[in-house]
């Protein structure tokens, strides 16, 4: 059996993260004493049987592909595509697609999880969805009483701060290279424009329900906090090591 091959992305300029990313790119800031957040995800990748990677470069590429290199400290082979112009989430997959295996993984280069990519992967090619979405449960609550109002201005219904649940996409995404045939090359393509025409085509996009760990660090909020907790979590995100 063919190891499973992933795209990562890594092109992005990383605003939210500043100054961090001033002279750094958002994928190679550090977590902990020994890593940035791009190693801990291509190490996850290596223990979980993956052969090759694709990284999806544009800010910052040199820097990135000077760290990384072939992929052979890991045990992978990695190789590269590089955005002359920002092409979304999902432009730089379209721009590779012709050398992707038939189901792939995308992952956001700047996430740290302890989810088991290969499950997903798995998970996927089983299912015939065009793409298989890692999704998180989250609730926001609101902080004041909340009123049901008819339009004859009478009150139906309160509530007292309730929580309000929601489901998010947590940044791993399996699809399947057909999914994207349909879109040029070299053209941007957001993850949000591919969800609406896959629905809107009548293609079902799939979730994975996802209840462990995980955290985008594109925040200065959650980029301290995954330094804080780096010792608690490490034992999560590289059990093998």
């Amino acid at each position: 059996m063919t190891a499973p091959h992933a795209v990562i992305l890594a092109g992005g300029k990383g605003t939210r993260l500043r100054p961090f990313t001033i002279t750094l790119p958002k994928p190679l800031v550090p977590i902990g004493d020994e890593s940035s957040v791009l190693e801990i995800v291509i190490r996850q990748l290596a223990n979980q049987g993956f052969g090759t990677a694709t990284l999806a470069v544009g800010h910052f590429a040199e820097l990135i592909e000077a760290y990384v290199g072939d992929g052979t400290q890991w045990g992978m082979e990695i190789d590269y595509s590089r955005e002359r112009e920002a092409l979304g989430t999902m432009g730089p997959v379209v721009q590779v697609a012709e050398r992707l295996p038939e189901h792939f993984l995308v992952l956001n280069g700047d996430t740290l999880t302890e989810m088991n990519y290969a499950h997903l992967l798995e998970v996927h090619a089983a299912s015939g969805a065009p793409i298989t979405v890692a999704t998180a449960r989250r609730e926001t609550r609101i902080e004041f009483g909340v009123l049901d109002v008819s339009d004859d201005g009478t009150i139906s219904a309160f509530r007292e701060k309730p929580a309000i649940p929601y489901t998010v996409a947590i940044g791993a995404y399996a699809l399947s290279r057909e999914a994207l045939v349909r879109y040029p090359a070299g053209r941007a393509l957001g993850f949000d424009q591919l969800m609406r025409d896959l629905i809107d085509g009548g293609e079902r996009p799939a979730s994975l329900d996802f209840t462990g760990f995980w955290l985008d660090i594109g925040r200065p909020e959650d980029y301290d906090r995954a330094n804080v907790e780096f010792e608690q979590i490490r034992a999560l995100l590289l059990p093998e090591d």
